[in-house]
């Protein structure tokens, strides 16, 4: 990173798209989705292809622009922006022919003599809506699996990191032409536009809260969506984890993008027996990754800011209201909101009407309760509503299988933390209030297509059964209806 770039959040301003633009570029990529629904998997590799160079081409750009929004680390932006984006791409391009190929399945006894398959078809015009915490990355990996699935796009962007939201601006301009996929930003007056319109799909990535926004307005068009949500994702810890290796993992899936993140753990449970041994080792792993002091944490070239004043005085807030009911702080605490600075900080002895308790904290801030009794941990955990992720560490095989079947959530890993997310061959998703579909791999594929259903006869097994009704068919239909 050149040491003339300075850390100004919020300094660039977002020009925004007028409702007339919108429209007009909306009405171009009508008939360009009708042509792209005979597109070949050649002329869609060829798309991801281009996007998959430019994350390349962008890399340092894309490093810089992350660090003026929010003084993101480059290897955290190399990790969480580009790696996927690029990890993403290739698979597409590895498995798209075989994607694509029509499905052919077994008749059933009603069937025979009819040949069926699925065809993927695509669904036509697309709205993706991305958020500022991974703005580049949660863009532009569903534009991946748009494209393969053969649709054109309308990207909107968060306007609260301008400067990455510019540089994908200027990305998209040069890649595509405006009717196969374009950009526009600008604040929640451009989303409004945009979602007023009849896409044929929508994929949004953000909040619940927003999430029932979009659905809301996809219900009026019949639209059919992808929500990508969050919600507070429990992390449980037994008597017999490896507490070194658990502490120094999720420290680091807590702390990537200083908490900013849907998956991070939001609050651990810790079997009573192990909490305080857990808790020093979460204090040595941020001491030795960040440093020791408030002073030392914010010289750290590996933490980034939160994204802005109003979510670090929302934050604070939280912390306030915890601390004065109570909470004590293991570590951690300050916070200097005009630097959009706040410690990384575990708590403990957090009180019940504490707001921290039912907000979804989305920065560094982590409770640590002790228990006891899992099946009261797992009680608690199913009387909120289902997360996006739930991470368990133990090394007692009851255990594990006690906690992944008797609760929900968008996806879990066992001792370890957000590599879910990774995984281009699992569905990425949430489970309602957590989200609704999946993304990645040839789950995003099928996301951003239309599952067609299709019969050809072979010969006329049916007609046996029309009119006239005889006593003869009418036993036919008898039989039929017993040997199911």
């Amino acid at each position: 990173m050149s040491s003339v770039v300075s850390y100004l959040p919020g300094s660039a301003a977002v020009p925004s798209a007028t409702a007339a633009e919108i429209q007009r570029v909306f009405e171009r990529q009508r008939e360009t989705a009708i042509r792209l629904r005979t597109s070949t998997a050649q002329e869609r590799i060829a798309k991801i292809r281009r996007l998959c160079d430019a994350m390349m081409t962008y890399r340092q750009q894309i490093h810089e622009a992350a660090y003026l929004d929010f003084k993101k680390p480059p290897a955290e932006v190399d990790l969480a922006e580009v790696l996927p984006v690029v990890s993403e791409a290739k698979h597409a391009m590895r498995a798209l022919k075989k994607w694509m190929k029509p499905k052919g399945v077994w008749p059933t006894s009603l069937t025979i003599g009819l040949k069926s398959w699925v065809q993927y078809e695509p669904k036509g015009r697309c709205l993706i809506v991305s958020p500022w915490n991974y703005n580049v990355n949660l863009c532009f990996g569903p534009l991946v699996s748009c494209i393969a699935a053969g649709n054109t796009a309308i990207l909107k962007p968060s306007e609260m990191t301008p400067h990455l939201s510019a540089l994908m601006a200027k990305m998209i301009k040069e890649l595509f032409p405006e009717d196969e996929v374009a950009l526009f930003e600008g604040d929640v007056s451009v989303s409004t536009e945009l979602l007023a319109l009849p896409f044929d799909h929508i994929f949004f990535t953000g909040s619940p809260a927003v999430g029932k926004v979009v659905m809301a307005a996809a219900a009026k068009h019949l639209t059919s969506v992808t929500l990508e949500l969050g919600g507070k994702s429990p992390t449980i810890i037994d008597e017999t984890a490896d507490l070194a290796l658990a502490a120094r993992t999720l420290m680091w899936g807590k702390y990537t993008n200083n908490g900013q993140t849907c998956i991070a753990p939001d609050y651990v449970y810790v079997h009573a027996s192990k909490k305080d041994a857990f808790a020093q080792e979460c204090i040595k792993v941020i001491e030795e990754c960040y440093g020791k002091s408030a002073k030392e944490q914010m010289a750290s070239p590996y933490l980034a800011r939160v994204v802005n004043q109003r979510h670090t005085k929302r934050i604070n807030a939280l912390l306030t209201d915890a601390t004065q009911r109570g909470a004590r702080v293991l570590c951690g605490g300050e916070a200097v909101e005009n630097e959009c600075f706040i410690q990384p900080t575990l708590l403990d002895d957090i009180p019940a009407d504490a707001k921290i308790q039912s907000e979804e904290i989305f920065g560094p801030l982590l409770p640590i309760m002790p228990y006891t009794d899992l099946d009261a941990v797992i009680a608690a955990i199913n009387a909120e509503p289902k997360p996006l992720a739930l991470y368990i560490w133990s090394r007692n095989e009851a255990n594990i299988q006690k906690a992944l079947k008797s609760t929900s959530a968008g996806g879990t890993c066992i001792n370890h933390c957000v590599v879910q997310y990774a995984h281009g061959n699992l569905p990425f998703g949430g489970v309602n209030n957590s989200g609704i579909g999946n993304a990645h791999g040839e789950y995003g594929f099928r996301a951003f297509s239309h599952e067609r259903a299709v019969v050809r006869t072979r010969f006329m097994m049916a007609r046996t059964l029309f009119p006239p009704y005889t006593k003869f068919k009418s036993k036919m239909l008898d039989i039929m209806i017993k040997t199911q």
